[in-house]
């Protein structure tokens, strides 16, 4: 599959107007990509959780308009208008138009909520982005006559294939429950050009997997995880994490079939400390972590040692902690998180969640 498939053949259907919803999961990222290529393409392949009750649900009302010399749209967030949030989405209309012709010809109302808490500190990009991206698929779908529907590959491919136009790790969030993004040896199907579902064996001891996400830090970052991207292309240790990155997702390929959650959690545990290494030895370094974080960690690693409880963790690039752990201990670690850890959330806020199955058309 290359960019050129993706462009469409003339449109068959005329569409006056319309609405379409879709929701879309967000995702965390087992295996890390950090560093990008031109066109949004990673330096390294990912692998994440597809997640189930963190979503964003997006509204996409569009309406024919006479001049098509310029894109047109409006954005609502929560019912409240949303105009710092055009900038970012005419980007990626710009990125997008070649492989969505009639951008310019529809004037669009994009109105979207997240079921997590605003300003949580979940990147929402992902999920909005992703969900964005379904929604203009839908319209490309009444204005091709229905002749690629929702249930072909090719049309989650093009969806993740968009999706990563607008931000990175979007294109992992349409399928589910474990998401391959970036070309790997080892993956059948892996492209750096969109998401693919996990397509090996997956132990029962993977299904139902539950991450309690606790909320450290609210606040916006210091630097974005744009700008974190662009400081891998100069950085001393860049080759030898794009090659390490490529290691461990072929060496979770053989702990997910075999259910060794012990080396689950170490592998999981050592991308989490690289990423954030990583920004720490960048030019400019940086940190993401807060105090918080780091106590939460020693939490967790004590409470393992003691009760050689099952559980892990993992962090985006923030301060949050993703806590993971399977079903059948949830009660245990449960207790664990309320008595011992929720203390340092901000607000002793945090969301449980579990592994999802990707995006769906809301009718």
């Amino acid at each position: 599959m290359t960019e050129q498939q993706f462009i469409p053949p003339p449109y068959s259907k005329f569409v006056d107007s319309g609405s379409v919803t879709w929701q879309s999961p967000s995702n965390i990222a087992l295996v890390k990509y950090w560093g990008k290529k031109h066109h949004q393409l990673p330096e390294n392949p990912s692998i994440s959780f597809t997640l189930n009750h963190c979503k964003t649900i997006t509204t996409l009302t569009y309406s024919k308009k006479a001049d098509p010399s310029a894109f047109d749209f409006e954005v609502f967030l929560d019912g409240e208008k949303k105009d710092d949030f055009k900038s970012k989405i005419k980007t990626f209309f710009e990125r997008v138009e070649p492989y969505l012709p009639f951008l310019k010809h529809y004037h669009f109302k994009i109105e979207t909520r997240n079921t997590f808490p605003h300003s949580s500190g979940i990147a929402s990009s992902a999920s909005g982005m992703s969900a964005l991206a379904l929604c203009l698929m839908s319209v490309e779908n009444e204005l091709s006559a229905g002749t690629s529907t929702v249930e072909t590959s090719f049309f989650n491919q093009k969806a993740s294939f968009l999706a990563r136009l607008g931000s990175g790790s979007a294109c992992r969030s349409i399928e589910g429950d474990l998401v391959v993004w970036g070309k790997h040896q080892q993956i059948e199907g892996s492209s750096d050009l969109y998401g693919v579902k996990y397509p090996y064996n997956i132990h029962p001891n993977f299904k139902q997997y539950q991450d309690t996400i606790l909320l450290v830090d609210k606040g916006e970052k210091q630097v974005s995880s744009t700008v974190g991207h662009n400081l891998m292309h100069n950085h001393p240790f860049a080759a030898k994490r794009f090659e390490q990155a490529h290691q461990n997702l072929e060496v979770l390929i053989t702990i997910l079939e075999s259910g060794d959650i012990k080396s689950f959690i170490q592998l999981i545990e050592s991308e989490a400390l690289t990423l954030h290494a990583m920004m720490m030895t960048s030019l400019p370094f940086f940190i993401l972590m807060k105090p918080n974080t780091l106590e939460v960690i020693n939490r967790i690693w004590k409470f393992r040692a003691e009760t050689n409880a099952n559980i892990g963790f993992t962090l985006d690039a923030g301060a949050n902690v993703h806590v993971l752990y399977p079903k059948a201990e949830a009660d245990q670690i449960m207790d664990f998180i309320k008595n011992e850890l929720v203390g340092f959330c901000q607000g002793g806020q945090y969301i449980c969640d579990e592994i999802g199955f990707g995006a769906s058309r809301v009718s």
